[in-house]
């Protein structure tokens, strides 16, 4: 099905297009601009109109057959009219949808990323419980389930921000490759072996931007507070290649003052004893085992070649080597999975008892091959799951510390990080919540500065080259960019 957007008086088609995805996602759209267009073809069915007369504004859908229309007079000396008059033509699409659908998604019109960041703004204003409750249900049409979870990880992440150094920032190292490609996935990441001629370049030039990016941070009173190891599946490369990098790292910046340092170890089937022993002799404390499920059906429908007892054997081996803590993530809603078997994974991995678990609603990635497919799985089913695994993980004693969404996520559900007392994952609450500068290096890389300005921050972006031989080609233009952003690291 096709679902157009036709506009008249406006053309907020990026918020617009972002509420219809609550309702159709993985969807492509059609748009028309009734002002800009002459004599434009109307779709007879499938469609929504989006009107602004004046102070009028309405949302009229029709959908099989179906019509639904919601309107609301906007003074025009509205404060932030324009941002507004946007958010509540959002509103009014949602509620037609809602209506036509039977779709209410428990976020709400809430379509941004992070809404905890929203709900700690309105912490900050003196809103208690009570008065945020009231407010997010109103105005976002948010349910009461989430605005909770939403509340009790922010207010789980109190203790780490506060102890955050000032003028402080973190490291995050790109290693963009991974043994296979999952059927979900789209990330930037190369397999090792198609790129394993190319690998000591990629390596060697890593190598050298960590080492420029040190040179820019010397002399600058800054504190390195975490380090970072993602992807991609950092424990995909070799041993020594990791060695290297980590001791380039060490040799590179000042390690210490750190509160942690975590590499994503990912994928079982990448895990050795001498890569746990690379990570941990240069100083890396928590490692991340991903496993996804514990269905050895649904591991093979997804394109993993690793068995559950490979997992498992991982696990412990991590567990021997002594590590503060590690992760496990588990992904709800994948493909051929079940509840039953769904939930059978969440109490596996709850009686290893991991100092982390991460729970992910499955998110359906525009180059991924389930898009391909057109798999585009069960939104009912996947709320099932998140709300048995909120429960599991809260009777068995965990905390959610961090939470985060994406487009296209089943049932318009969302990823928590739990942790048992004392483990919550520092830098995943930086990165999300936006409270920290992070230096990012390597392909996909990206440097995000936290710059005061008086009574607020400014958040400035720069971009490493997305794919490892874009990144090795134009070096010169990612050396360029750390300098760039050098430049402006006195005002963090």
């Amino acid at each position: 099905m096709m679902f157009t957007l036709v506009f008249s008086g406006n053309d907020f088609k990026y918020e617009l297009e972002a509420v219809s995805k609550l309702f159709f996602p993985a969807q492509s759209f059609g748009f028309i601009f009734l002002d800009t267009e002459e004599n434009p073809e109307l779709p007879a069915d499938n469609f929504a109109l989006i009107e602004r007369s004046g102070e009028l504004l309405k949302a009229t859908v029709t959908l099989d057959g179906k019509t639904a229309s919601e309107s609301l007079t906007l003074p025009t000396d509205t404060e932030d009219y324009e941002n507004e008059c946007e958010f509540q033509l959002g509103k009014l699409l949602f509620l037609c949808l809602r209506t036509l659908t039977g779709i209410s998604p428990e976020w709400g019109i809430l379509t941004g990323v992070r809404p905890v960041k929203l709900i700690n703004k309105l912490r900050a204003k003196g809103f208690d419980f009570e008065k945020a409750s009231a407010y997010l249900a109103d105005r976002y049409l948010m349910t009461d389930e989430k605005i909770n979870i939403g509340w009790k990880t922010a207010e789980n992440q109190d203790a780490v921000v506060s102890a955050m150094p000032k003028r402080s920032f973190s490291l995050y190292v790109d290693i963009p490759f991974c043994p296979t490609r999952c059927t979900y996935c789209s990330f930037i990441s190369q397999t090792v072996g198609s790129f394993k001629k190319l690998m000591p370049e990629y390596v060697e030039k890593l190598c050298k931007e960590i080492a420029y990016t040190g040179e820019l941070v010397k002399g600058k009173g800054l504190t390195l507070d975490t380090v970072y190891f993602g992807g991609g599946t950092p424990t995909s490369i070799e041993a020594k290649d990791l060695d290297r990098i980590m001791k380039t790292v060490a040799s590179s910046f000042d390690l210490s003052h750190i509160r942690e340092y975590t590499v994503e170890a990912g994928r079982p089937d990448t895990i050795t004893s001498e890569k746990l022993d690379v990570i941990k002799s240069n100083g890396g404390d928590r490692v991340s085992i991903n496993p996804q499920t514990l269905n050895e059906e649904v591991l093979k429908s997804i394109g993993r070649s690793h068995t559950v007892s490979e997992f498992l054997s991982s696990y412990e081996l991590a567990k021997s080597k002594g590590f503060k803590a590690i992760n496990v993530d588990l992904i709800a809603g994948l493909p051929d999975d079940k509840l039953d078997s769904f939930t059978q994974s969440v109490d596996g991995v709850v009686a290893l008892n991991p100092e982390n678990i991460t729970v992910h609603a499955l998110s359906i990635k525009r180059a991924s091959e389930l898009m391909a497919r057109r798999s585009l799985g069960d939104g009912e089913l996947c709320e099932k799951m998140i709300k048995y695994s909120t429960e599991k993980l809260m009777n068995a004693g965990y905390s959610p510390y961090y939470l985060y969404r994406q487009k296209n996520q089943l049932g318009n559900q969302e990823n928590i990080g739990w942790t048992r007392d004392g483990f919550a994952g520092i830098y995943n609450i930086n990165i999300m919540e936006e409270v920290q500068t992070i230096l990012s290096v390597g392909a996909g890389g990206t440097t995000k500065l936290v710059l005061s300005q008086g009574d607020g921050d400014r958040l400035n972006r720069f971009f490493n080259p997305k794919y490892p031989l874009e990144y090795i080609k134009h070096f010169d233009t990612v050396l360029s960019r750390k300098e760039e952003a050098g430049k402006l690291l006195d005002l963090i």
